[in-house]
């Protein structure tokens, strides 16, 4: 099995906030099939602040980088046989959360 996380930029949610219960439960919805099927490793969104940057010296900034026009709003992480299943999960995910979803393969850890 191979694991893939799928995300979203924040800021992408953009439906009126009266519908946020019903997004919510949706979302809630699929992380319970994700996890009764058993792909399910773990996610969650993001809180809206401004991230830090710790450089390889150890120097702390605040981030993200000026040049960054999208940040991370939230993200899942699924362990699955094939992308195909992947972007089936993802697909479920942003009709659930009413956005676009970007899939990718997270590298395999060489412990494994």
């Amino acid at each position: 099995m191979t694991r893939y996380l799928i995300s979203f930029d924040d800021g992408a949610m953009t439906f009126p906030e009266e519908e946020l219960p019903a997004v919510a439960e949706a979302s809630h919805a699929v992380v319970r099939e994700a996890r009764d099927a058993g792909v399910w490793v773990f996610g969650g969104g993001l809180e809206s602040q401004q991230a830090s940057v710790v450089a390889t010296d150890g120097t702390v900034t605040d981030g993200p980088y000026p040049e960054t026009k999208a940040v991370l709003g939230g993200f899942s992480v699924i362990d699955v046989p094939s992308r195909e299943d992947a972007l089936k999960w993802a697909a479920k995910i942003a009709a659930a959360c009413r956005c676009a979803q970007e899939v990718r393969e997270i590298m395999p850890d060489a412990a494994d």
